[in-house]
């Protein structure tokens, strides 16, 4: 009997949108701006220690942070979410 394991696709990355990005907090880590701007993990660290990231990265400890805000302006929005549309 010929026994083949069944391959599942591979995952997609997750889509990161405005409000998932803002609703990250204040800051964030070094593997999350990676899957934001579509890199791996490793390859987001490697930025990071040679200071290649397309945002600042903030060393607190032996922790690497990044700046939401600064995440949102590499991507062209702005950091306030708009204003609601006037109520009628």
């Amino acid at each position: 009997m010929d026994s083949k394991k069944a391959s599942t696709p591979p995952e997609d990355p997750p889509v990161w949108t405005v409000e998932g990005i803002r609703a990250l907090g204040a800051v964030t880590d070094v593997a999350t701006v990676g899957e934001i701007f579509g890199m791996s993990r490793s390859s987001a660290y490697e930025l990071a220690r040679r200071d290649r990231l397309p945002v600042p990265v903030l060393r607190v400890g032996s922790r690497y942070r990044v700046s939401v805000v600064a995440i949102l302006a590499a991507l062209g929005v702005p950091s306030d979410p708009p204003p609601p549309p006037p109520t009628t």
